[in-house]
């Protein structure tokens, strides 16, 4: 996977400064590409282009700056289906925003294009009701309504609908970050494409991890077949939008004015304009690291060893599960220890659970560059304390210039962390409780490593899965009571344990090793053999 770009080359466009855009604007225009000279088109080229793809694709996800117009010219097409006979592909429109105004201006704007196009709306014109959300009548939900000749009728809600059960048609969901259950929503509307249905989804960004940036991603990788449309604040502006806004304030257009009401409008929104204009997610509010940059770190090919026995296995007798895990051992783990670089350093963590959390032991090495990589992740679930102990000590005692660990002592793991330390000692091992202090003091080194391409990872979803879970309240990460995985088993342990690896690689703790007596005498007894035999040239280094 490469690496991430600098921050040079994602910076966002609200970093255009006055003076960048006017020279900007400026070249287009006196090179002649300039979308925006003429205001003779009644929609401006992206509100266009919106809504051609619309007429191509079933299913249309669009992301959009605010205040750009998307859902005016959306009204268009709405009242265009709707009064169109049902042989030339007319239906019902169901527009579903959040709130009782949104509803209002769309279908006060649907009612400005029909006069527009001379549609034939019935004498009742734009009615008021109460649209039927199931049999509960206090749930009924205050709704618009402008009935065709055709005999549809285009429907605006004020709220998100429980189901769209008895309605075929057009389903425009307006805003759709914003709503409260918008996966669900989406899959009732997409029943509708059954019977020749269509769905819109518009919207601008609710943060990284809201479902509407799923479908935004679905989109963009043709993988669902979904229609795609994108168009943030300097696309509008090069299509026209400030000459539609002089248009109606009075004012006079000039590429110096509109340089100068673009850095206010900008400066006005602040940090957020990233999300509010030039449709940037945000990181999910809390979320420590994002997907984006966990994935970036991930590397395919790294192991992670799953070790689960049958649910008696803590009733074996000891030299049975003594028997068995070492089996394992030999079988799983050597063969990746064989592999370790035995001039490279390396490091552990360790995080312990029994019943309900996993064990994982995480082990790092530091390459030359001082980059932290992971040679493979060792996971257990409902493994008895002794042969986790087991596990543990077969890999200290195998891994390469081993030079410190640190296990969770909070709980139940300070059986096993404690052992650690009995079997290195204190100078390479620590039983650390895990607090908001150490979580202060060390998750932003990790989350540096992270930023920096300065560490490896597995490739794999159930370790992004626990990266993904920590939260950040207080400017400290902390791992809430939510859990993960497919049968929620998980609670973010495997990120516990790489913090605690990457803090054994930063401390001070000691690298040692040592050659018994009887061993160096062997081999001296071997070189002075050696000499005799004349296999050995002693002129030089042995």
């Amino acid at each position: 996977m490469t690496a991430l770009p600098t921050k040079e080359q994602i910076q966002s466009a609200r970093f255009i400064t006055e003076a960048e855009w006017k020279k900007l604007r400026l070249e287009s225009l006196a090179a002649g590409v300039d979308t925006g000279d003429s205001l003779d088109a009644i929609l401006l080229g992206y509100q266009q282009k919106l809504l051609s793809t619309v007429a191509a694709f079933r299913v249309t996800v669009v992301e959009k700056s605010r205040r750009t117009g998307a859902t005016w010219g959306v009204g268009s097409q709405a009242v265009l289906i709707s009064a169109s006979q049902r042989a030339e592909g007319g239906m019902d429109s169901l527009y579903i925003g959040y709130n009782l105004d949104m509803a209002r201006e769309f279908i006060d704007c649907c009612g400005m294009w029909a006069r527009a196009f001379n549609d034939a709306i019935t004498e009742a014109g734009i009615q008021e009701f109460m649209f039927d959300d199931g049999p509960d009548p206090s749930k009924h939900i205050k709704a618009f309504r402008i009935r065709f000749a055709s005999g549809f009728e285009i429907i605006a809600l004020a709220s998100r609908p429980r189901s769209l059960r008895g309605f075929q048609g057009f389903v425009i969901i307006d805003e759709a970050a914003f709503h409260d259950d918008l996966k669900g929503l989406m899959k009732a509307a997409l029943a509708l494409l059954i019977w020749g249905g269509r769905v819109l989804v518009i919207s601008t960004h609710n943060g990284e991890d809201n479902y509407y940036n799923t479908l935004v991603k679905e989109a963009r990788s043709g993988s669902k077949g979904y229609g795609y449309c994108r168009f943030d604040f300097d696309d509008a502006l090069r299509d026209g939008l400030y000459k539609r806004v002089c248009l109606r304030t009075g004012e006079q257009w000039s590429v110096e004015a509109e340089a100068a009401w673009r850095a206010g409008i900008i400066r006005e929104y602040g940090d957020a304009a990233d999300e509010e204009l030039f449709c940037i997610p945000s990181e999910g509010e809390g979320s420590w690291l994002s997907a984006a940059l966990i994935e970036a770190r991930a590397r395919q090919g790294i192991p992670v060893l799953r070790l689960t026995r049958p649910r008696d296995f803590t009733f074996w007798s000891d030299h049975l599960r003594r028997s068995d895990i070492e089996s394992w051992c030999e079988r799983e783990l050597l063969p990746l220890l064989m592999k370790c670089d035995p001039l490279l350093m390396h490091f552990m963590g360790g995080d312990y659970g029994r019943v309900s959390d996993l064990s994982v032991l995480w082990p790092l090495a530091i390459q030359r560059t001082l980059k932290r990589t992971t040679p493979f992740v060792v996971e257990m679930r409902a493994i008895p304390f002794d042969c986790q102990k087991q596990v543990q000590s077969y890999i200290f005692k195998r891994l390469p210039r081993f030079c410190g660990f640190k296990g969770d002592a909070t709980g139940l793991g300070f059986a096993v962390a404690e052992a650690a330390q009995q079997e290195l000692g204190e100078l390479r091992s620590e039983a650390v409780m895990l607090n908001v202090p150490w979580y202060r003091e060390n998750a932003e080194p990790v989350k540096s490593a992270f930023e920096d391409d300065m560490l490896e990872i597995p490739a794999d979803a159930e370790i992004t899965a626990d990266l993904r879970l920590v939260q950040v309240k207080g400017g400290v990460p902390f791992m809430p009571a939510l859990r993960s995985g497919v049968k929620k088993d998980r609670h973010g342990d495997s990120a516990v344990a790489l913090m605690l690896a990457h803090a054994a690689s930063r401390s001070s703790l000691h690298e040692y090793d040592y050659e018994s007596i009887a061993t160096a005498l062997e081999a001296q007894r071997s070189k002075d053999e050696a000499e005799d035999a004349g296999l050995v040239d002693t002129r030089g280094l042995y």
